[in-house]
């Protein structure tokens, strides 16, 4: 089989195509044929060497997420049958074998069965950015610890970078789950790409005032805030509701206007899909599950998230797009349907 590989950190041009033996599925194992590997800043981050410590080295096979089909079954595993589309998650993380490669094998935990007529370019987007976004829409105190229709009644949300594809997740089940959603973007163009994922209002923050905007459409403010960017904690702190959250989902230091939160009795979450609890894996993987299933969460540019697509022999200029904040998800087409 062909595979991506880099032996050592660096520029996108580390990665090499390579023939590699077919893995073999132990017990408790599935062994996917990947259909479509997924590309997110966090992969791109683990090829460039400052990516999660995850405490493997290369040689590695990019890429935490994808879509495809069960090929083979270990021992031990019944629920699942060979043709069957799925989803996978967390596939590189701990471990040496992404899903930038043509078959790979996982536990079936991490295999995740999706309906016949799901795109696979949605079951792509469904690893680290759904699954971060249903944790950053679960943090809250007294809030749902598993999004459902009618979990979010009644709740504002403000999700920075509605255009992204965290925020594009978070826009979708938000909606899903009863909330209203208040969304930031940078441009027109990705005004009507947060509109089209179902925001209900959405500020260009490049030409209007941010808080002003807030405060006007909810005076009492959000009850919760999905960021993107801590540059934004001041804002944040000034428009969220007394007693709200900040869920947090990138790296860097900061600092905290400690004052302006405690006036607030503010929470600041910080969120890391990878390392979230079985539970709260467990909860996301089957809300996310749920979602998809009801037709609640769907990508393309008519869902708000375009897709970019790129074969497995161009993935140094997939890599290269995320990198380059490419506005879209990217994919790479491993094999056929």
């Amino acid at each position: 089989m062909r595979a991506a590989v880099f032996a050592e950190p660096g520029p996108a041009s580390v990665l090499q195509i390579v023939d590699r033996n077919l893995p073999l599925a132990g017990a408790g194992e599935v062994r996917v044929r990947i259909v479509l590997s997924a590309v997110n800043p966090t992969d791109t981050g683990t090829r460039a060497g400052r990516g999660v410590p995850d405490g493997v080295a290369p040689p590695r096979v990019p890429n935490q997420d994808g879509a495809g089909v069960v090929d083979a079954l270990g021992v031990g595993v019944t629920d699942l049958e060979p043709g069957d589309r799925v989803w996978v998650w967390d596939a590189g993380y701990g471990r040496a074998d992404g899903t930038a490669q043509e078959y790979v094998v996982l536990p079936r935990q991490q295999v995740v069965r999706m309906n016949d007529d799901i795109p696979f370019e949605t079951g792509a987007d469904l690893g680290i950015p759904a699954l971060t976004a249903h944790r950053c829409l679960t943090v809250a105190a007294g809030g749902p610890a598993r999004l459902a229709p009618g979990a979010l009644d009644g709740w504002t949300v403000l999700v920075a970078g509605g255009a992204g594809a965290v925020g594009n997740a978070a826009i979708q089940l938000a909606k899903w789950a009863g909330a209203t959603v208040i969304t930031t973007v940078s441009s027109k163009e990705k005004e009507v790409l947060a509109f089209a994922a179902g925001a209900d209002t959405v500020i260009d923050y490049r030409a209007e005032d941010v808080v002003a905007r807030v405060r006007e459409v909810c005076p009492e403010g959000p009850r919760l805030i999905v960021e993107v960017s801590t540059d934004n904690l001041d804002a944040d702190l000034d428009v969220v509701a007394p007693g709200g959250h900040i869920a947090i989902y990138v790296g860097g230091r900061f600092s905290v206007p400690s004052f302006k939160a405690m006036l607030k009795n503010a929470s600041l979450d910080f969120v890391l899909t990878y390392t979230t609890t079985p539970e709260e894996k467990a909860n996301a993987v089957a809300a996310v599950t749920e979602a998809v299933g009801a037709g609640a969460f769907r990508v393309g540019e008519e869902a708000g998230l375009p897709i970019l697509r790129f074969p497995l022999d161009r993935i140094a200029e997939a890599h290269e797009a995320v990198e380059n904040h490419a506005v879209g998800k990217v994919v790479i087409e491993v094999t056929a349907p």
